[in-house]
């Protein structure tokens, strides 16, 4: 028996995104005149595109690098309400997030959205247990029945039996209740290609350098290719701009709002702050336990989470206050976390066990309180000029409500009537199907040559898209091996990465489509050996850009080791930004990779162990 996806996409659309979708995207970009233009290819501006899409408008998204190159690849990779939220009777917001994860885990990403386990520990006798229980009771009853399974209390010697790892002297028992992970990348990708599906016209490497205006009303955008040969000014006229006309802009620049609403002349009426969360990855042989562990920390809470065959230890929640596009992770950060986490763990995990590590930003609306930890999580929409919506906060678990309020709130600027927000019923890319190919991953795995393990892998990235995987292996059978270095991923993977989701660098695949930058000991090297071959076939690379693109991820890497032995943001900042994505050097486009790559570089080779 064959499993077949649908011959058509949802919504009649193309949703692969490659390099002839985004050279058509292009030039529609500078032909047409759009209902809304999205500013942001992070979750939230992609969940705009859909839901825009979804209602019949015409929308383009605009990205300046790479889908999920900000924060949106680098969250706490949760879909969860926030027990923490209960603490602040922050009810509203926690109902809402709940909500949003069990339409994720039921209808709309089952294959990318997956339910944990976590054991709470508690310290003390009587007073906590009624304490944290009371709050996992009601957490419970506003994530809804069947959604995931209920709490259970334990006693200390059945939180050791679940969790041998948590130490016995500060345990007096634990309670479990359930949440969700979610690989946030690949479902910011397949919402983006999810609403390219339905119509959406998307382009990455899109920068948005200014706005269009008549009188006081905002028109739409100017965009500059950063792909494009010669995308630096060129005398008085620029090369590789265009101009992106709209009946209403939508900006969803996260971390980088501000700086869009200075191109407009000013502020609105919120600011963002940007607040760094930083995690480290280690191996699963380091911590004996059958359940993620939530961690009470110095002044927030830890996550200590299974991420396939590795542990993921996170977040910190600190201000930052330098380069927006490259965070950095510094040496403290990594001891704050391995201070915390061996607060309740034995035996103690030491640098050594630290395979990878990976900073983020939060977009967090400005408070009365200097602490980032505890400004809002909550989101904002205004329009401070006529044809311009603005949203920022809010969490990645709620990127579908912060869409539709945008949508909304641009609506009301567009002379027509326009449906209300579907997204609620609008299942993504790979969803459909996908529980009949799961339970048939023994079939798939005996016509295809490959493991059970591996289908299952495949199934969880991809859904009922997993048939194009199996069709370019049945067609390439080179490309059904793992890749050298990172051996939990195909090199079939790396191509489709390029051919049909976006990807327009090495670093987008082994960062963003695969997770080698975090994953591996060496942080990707010689997976970025591999892989590059094979993606340069499918982006028509000549032998001088592999090479190139190879030597400019050993840069980064090198880069982002030497900012984690420094004691400060500011000192690591410095030593990060040695290396910066060609897409946002000013006056430089990404097509002189090479140059950016010689021109910028550090020199340190990193250890085997780069922590």
């Amino acid at each position: 028996m064959n499993f077949e996806p649908p011959t058509t996409t949802p919504g009649g659309g193309a949703s692969q995104l490659g390099p002839a979708q985004r050279a058509e995207a292009l030039r529609r970009l500078g032909e047409e005149v759009f209902d809304i233009v999205v500013v942001g290819g992070g979750v939230t501006g992609c969940g705009i595109a859909l839901d825009a899409a979804t209602r019949g408008l015409s929308v383009a998204l605009l990205e300046m690098r790479d889908y999920a190159s900000g924060t949106s690849s680098r969250s706490g990779k949760l879909i969860h309400g926030g027990l923490r939220y209960l603490e602040q009777f922050n009810f509203a917001l926690v109902r809402e997030a709940l909500k949003e994860r069990s339409l994720m885990l039921r209808r709309l990403c089952p294959h990318l959205v997956r339910p944990v386990k976590f054991i709470y520990p508690l310290e003390h006798r009587g007073w906590e247990r009624l304490y944290v229980g009371a709050g996992v009771v009601l957490y419970d009853r506003m994530g809804g029945a069947g959604a995931v399974p209920r709490h259970r209390h334990l006693t200390r010697s059945g939180a050791r039996r679940l969790a041998p790892a948590l130490r016995s002297d500060s345990l007096s028992g634990a309670i479990t209740f359930y949440d969700a992970q979610v690989d946030d990348a690949r479902h910011t990708m397949t919402v983006a290609r999810t609403a390219a599906a339905y119509g959406a016209v998307l382009a990455s490497a899109a920068k948005v350098v200014g706005f269009l205006r008549e009188g006081e009303r905002v028109t739409g955008v100017r965009v500059r290719d950063v792909e494009a040969p010669g995308s630096a000014e060129s005398g008085s006229e620029p090369v590789g701009e265009m101009t992106v006309r709209a009946r209403q802009v939508i900006n969803a620049a996260g971390v980088w709002t501000d700086e869009i609403q200075e191109m407009v002349g000013g502020r609105g009426k919120f600011q963002v702050k940007a607040s760094k969360g930083v995690h480290i990855i280690v191996p699963r042989d380091r911590i004996h336990s059958d359940a993620a562990i939530l961690v009470r920390a110095e002044d927030s809470v830890l996550f200590i989470r299974p991420w396939g065959r590795h542990w993921m230890l996170g977040t910190t929640d600190t201000a930052w206050n330098f380069d927006l596009s490259h965070p950095a992770a510094t040496g403290d950060d990594i001891d704050y976390l391995l201070r915390n986490v061996n607060r309740v763990i034995d035996p103690p995990l030491t640098r050594q066990d630290v395979e990878g590590v990976f900073a983020g930003l939060r977009p967090l609306l400005t408070g009365e309180s200097d602490a980032t930890s505890k400004l809002s999580r909550e989101h904002a929409v205004e329009s401070p000029v006529a044809g311009l919506t603005v949203i920022a906060g809010g969490k990645y678990t709620t990127y579908r409500i912060m869409a539709r309020d945008a949508v909304d709130s641009a609506a009301r600027g567009l002379d027509q009537q326009v449906p209300p927000s579907c997204t609620e019923d609008i299942p993504l890319l790979g969803a459909q199907g996908y529980p009949a190919l799961l339970n048939s991953r023994g079939r798939l795995a005996e016509q295809s040559g490959l493991s059970v393990d591996r289908i299952e892998h495949l199934l969880y990235r991809y859904g009922s898209l997993i048939e194009d995987i199996l069709a370019l292996i049945r067609r390439r059978p080179e490309l059904g091996r793992p890749v050298a270095g990172a051996e939990d991923y195909l090199l079939a993977e790396a191509f489709y990465a390029a051919t049909h989701e976006g990807a327009l660098h090495l670093d987008d695949v082994l960062t963003r489509r695969m997770h080698a930058s975090f994953e591996t000991w060496d942080r990707g090297l010689q997976a970025a050996a591999s892989v590059a071959p094979v993606v340069g076939e499918a982006l028509g690379w000549d032998a001088e850009r592999v090479a190139a693109e190879v030597e400019f991820y050993r840069r980064r890497v090198e880069a982002e080791h030497a900012s984690q032995q420094l004691p400060d943001d500011a000192s690591a900042d410095e030593a990060r930004r040695a290396i910066r994505d060609p897409r946002l050097v000013a006056g430089q486009s990404a097509a002189t990779l090479e140059t950016a790559t010689l021109e910028t570089a550090t020199t340190t080779e990193p250890e085997a162990n780069p922590t």
